[in-house]
């Protein structure tokens, strides 16, 4: 089962430029996106239903053109949900939650788009206050015996070897010791971080570049873009990777195979 999650960088951008028909050739079970900046209808048909696809979209209710996440699955979920219940997250429709029960095996999958910390200390708290306020549903899915699977831009770089320049940053959002800490939490709890499961040691591999600077060019990155799996899904594990190469966005794709 191969599943793939990307930061888009706004899906009627990637489609207008010609992106969408060869990213759709990478084959892959389950897509999820983020920050598609689009709601449904505002979609092209290809795009909005594509063929062999259950899609499910989730926006901002806040302002168009912002945010949003899809999901597109070739295994149609037991069941979908918008959010985690929490009107101040959820209406910037960050988060998709399905719940699968079939004979690929019973988890739950969290397509996230987690909030940037930039733009003063009242986005930083709203982000701090977003990852907290998702490790309790998480936690309590799990409690109720829930596998779980959960990807997206996380916003920020876990370790050193994540980031190509990580003592400039030591001060900037995506790579400050409290927003780090919390993905020492995550992995606390027994979240498995699947690209180092396979390659702790791995430098250089990044998912995000600055446009502006033209750092892809120069492989100045960031690696900020995840999948978590709980840890009794550790077992089901075939691979991982970085789609590099894959371009349309200021992220790359990333990959998890499971057994």
């Amino acid at each position: 089962m191969k599943l793939i999650s990307w930061n888009v960088n706004g899906l009627r951008a990637l489609y207008n430029q010609g992106y969408w028909e060869k990213f759709l050739k990478i084959k892959s079970d389950i897509f999820c996106f983020q920050e598609t900046k689009a709601e449904a209808d505002q979609l092209a048909d290809e795009v909005r239903n594509p063929k062999g696809y259950f899609s499910y979209f989730a926006s901002s209710k806040k302002r168009k053109g912002y945010s949003g996440v899809a999901l597109y699955s070739k295994i149609e979920p037991e069941k979908v949900e918008y959010g985690m219940g929490i009107k101040k997250f959820d209406d910037e429709g960050r988060m998709l939650v399905a719940h699968y029960s079939s004979p690929a095996g019973e988890f739950v999958l969290i397509n996230v788009y987690f909030p940037n910390g930039g733009g003063g200390p009242e986005r930083l708290a709203y982000k701090l206050d977003f990852y907290d306020a998702f490790l309790g549903f998480i936690e309590k899915l799990r409690k109720k015996g829930k596998s779980i699977i959960f990807c997206g831009d996380i916003n920020t770089a876990h370790e050193e070897i994540d980031l190509a320049r990580p003592k400039p940053n030591e001060k900037n959002t995506g790579f400050l010791p409290e927003e780090r800490a919390w993905i020492d939490e995550v992995v606390d709890k027994g979240y498995v971080d699947t690209f180092r499961h396979f390659y702790p040691e791995k430098k250089d591999m990044y998912s995000y570049w600055d446009m502006k600077t033209f750092s892809r060019d120069r492989n100045v990155g960031w690696r900020i873009d995840y999948f978590f799996v709980s840890a009794d899904l550790v077992k089901r594990l075939k691979g991982a990777s970085i789609l590099g190469n894959v371009f349309g966005s200021d992220h790359a794709p990333i990959v998890l195979e499971l057994k």
